[in-house]
């Protein structure tokens, strides 16, 4: 069902109606029409088409589309780097010609020029304006979210704990990544996949890049390498207790034995199914 409304800092399915010889004009909705510059148009492009197409606004403040794709919308967390700080603030790559920019008002520490940062992009309702922000805190859901124990999660690590790491939850709400849990180093900016491990009775979220469950004294490094593994690869390997040595040892670098009992504790521990042409993890 087409939207009733064109969103500013989103993508948009969009109609052309109308073509100049620097562009074509899409449907504004509740808006005038928006430009496509000509650079950006199809070769095939006619008058009727719908396009997928980006709308922000330009240097100039007028609603303008695009077929790239940015680094984030508005509503979105992203870790971007900084290209040029000016007495207005902070300038941030998003991938569009217009850089992103963060007024000093909104930045939790001031930003430098190549740093890297984790923020927020909304629409300023004065100047209407894309911008963004490194003050988290206004922008994070503090209402408990209606998270099972073992979910699977999108995590965005954007902060440093003496406990661990304060990670973003499905871009909404957030949650703590204890040390203890952690079995590689991460950083901030990272994305993971992760794992809702308890709710406390405040609310707060205490976070697991683990299934709840996983015991590492019976399925050993091994087990969290496999498990870390069927993560990146979607969910399922082509490899089981059938594979020929040749390729367990050239994926994980251990014996077929090796390999056959730490499948087999997984297994017990019901973290995997061995199929019988691979392995596949348990949601």
């Amino acid at each position: 069902m087409p939207e009733k409304y064109v969103k500013v800092g989103q993508k948009n399915r969009l109609k052309v109606v109308d073509k100049a010889g620097f562009g074509v004009f899409m449907e504004g909705k509740q808006f005038d029409e928006i430009l496509l510059p000509k650079r950006h148009v199809p070769e095939d492009c006619e008058i009727g088409n719908e396009l997928d197409v980006f709308v922000y606004l330009d240097s100039d403040d007028h609603l303008i589309a695009t077929t790239e794709t940015p680094l984030a919308s508005v509503g979105e967390f992203a870790f971007l780097k900084v290209k040029e700080v000016n007495p207005v603030g902070a300038f941030l790559d998003w991938n569009l010609g217009k850089d992103l920019l963060v007024p000093f008002k909104e930045q939790k520490v001031r930003m430098r020029e190549g740093g890297n940062y984790v923020v927020y992009l909304y629409q300023d309702e004065q100047s209407r304006r894309i911008v963004a922000s490194s003050r988290l805190h206004r922008f994070i859901d503090e209402t408990p979210g209606k998270y099972r124990q073992g979910e699977s999660v999108s995590l965005l690590i954007h902060d440093r704990t003496d406990l661990g790491y304060m990670a973003i939850i499905n871009g909404q709400h957030q949650g703590l990544l204890f040390d203890k849990e952690l079995t590689s180093p991460v950083r901030i900016g990272d994305k993971l996949d992760g794992f809702i491990k308890r709710i406390r009775p405040d609310g707060k979220v205490d976070l697991s890049i683990t299934k709840p469950g996983f015991n590492r004294e019976v399925v050993g490094d091994l087990g969290q390498k496999i498990l870390d593994q069927l993560q990146a690869a979607g969910g399922y390997l082509p490899l089981n207790d059938r594979t020929d040595p040749a390729e367990i040892k050239k994926a994980f670098g251990v014996s077929k034995r090796t390999f056959k009992m730490a499948l087999g504790g997984l297994y017990k521990q019901r973290l995997i199914q061995i199929e019988p042409t691979g392995i596949r993890i348990n949601d």
